[in-house]
């Protein structure tokens, strides 16, 4: 799959959100991920449905990533969708039943994923990955911005690519947290194809330079050998 790179809003500025969002689209950003924090799931509140629809009535056209860290979560699911969600993924323990999650999100017309804290097993994708579309992997302990990548993840993600390869579906792998141009190559060569990055990007002084060389540290990964070490 393509690579995608995923500006989080979380380190965008509020005060012009959507002429924000549009700026980093024009930079090639390839979708918006939009964190949902409820200060129960997980310690801190940030945003719900009003501003996704809000940014869709702006004019924003692109892929809108939903990640829910919420508990529950099926309550807010349709009014996700109702609001121009794209993708939404969500934690399978801050849900009662998982399949019937997954399946709520796709009935209103999104596509699932779901989404695995550093610590959390990834055992949920042995009964679920035939169902979603996404799978998230958490680089941070969710709650927060602008946290320190945890390099375990990596292993993760090495996991995670082997059972999406394994299985033979069509399932983004996205990675979220610290990622900026100095670790995403890393990630890349761990498996990821789409990266969230908020306060590397939206801290930045120019977004297109920014999201540029991490695109040329994915290419980096995507070379043959010969060609890295060649060139």
């Amino acid at each position: 799959m393509a690579p995608w790179i995923a500006p989080s809003i979380l380190s965008a500025d509020f005060a012009r959100l959507g002429e924000d969002v549009e700026t980093v689209l024009a930079a090639g950003a390839d979708l918006i991920h939009f964190d949902v924090m409820d200060n129960h799931y997980v310690p801190n509140l940030t945003i719900g449905p009003m501003v996704c629809e809000a940014l869709r009535r702006h004019g924003i056209r692109a892929p809108i990533d939903v990640h829910l860290m919420v508990r529950p979560v099926d309550r807010i699911v349709p009014d996700f969708a109702a609001a121009g969600a794209t993708y939404i993924t969500f934690h399978p323990e801050a849900s009662e039943h998982v399949d019937r999650t997954i399946a709520l999100i796709r009935e209103h017309g999104c596509h699932p994923g779901l989404v695995f804290n550093p610590a959390t097993p990834l055992d949920y994708l042995d009964y679920t990955l035939e169902l979603i579309d996404m799978v998230l992997i958490m680089s941070v302990n969710p709650g927060f911005g602008g946290q320190q990548f945890i390099p375990t993840s990596l292993r993760k993600l090495m996991d995670a690519r082997a059972r999406i390869d394994a299985s033979g579906c069509e399932v983004r792998l996205e990675v979220d947290g610290g990622i900026r141009t100095d670790n995403i190559r890393a990630a890349a060569q761990a498996g990821a194809d789409t990266f969230v990055s908020g306060s590397a990007i939206f801290g930045s002084r120019d977004y297109a330079q920014t999201i540029r060389e991490m695109r040329q540290q994915i290419a980096i990964t995507a070379q043959p050998a010969g060609v890295r070490h060649g060139s």
